[in-house]
């Protein structure tokens, strides 16, 4: 005997399986997840930032927490 989502044995005893999710493959395209362009977008962000806060201590002789200190 089989329902939705339990199986009962031939010797009475209930199976209880949870329900197989729908297989289907993801149309967003190749711009989502860990892919090497997010990889590369987000290598280019994080040197963005680091030259702004070497820059930020070249300009100011303070690091962020003595120009947030200031403010």
């Amino acid at each position: 005997m089989r329902t939705n989502t339990a199986i009962i044995d031939d010797q009475g005893k209930l199976n209880n399986f949870a329900i197989e999710p729908k297989v289907y493959i993801d149309e967003q395209g190749d711009r989502t997840g860990f892919t090497p362009y997010a990889e590369m977008l987000n290598g280019r962000l994080a040197m963005i930032g680091f030259v702004s806060l070497m820059a930020l201590e070249v300009f100011t002789g303070h690091g962020i927490v003595g120009v947030l200190a200031n403010l």
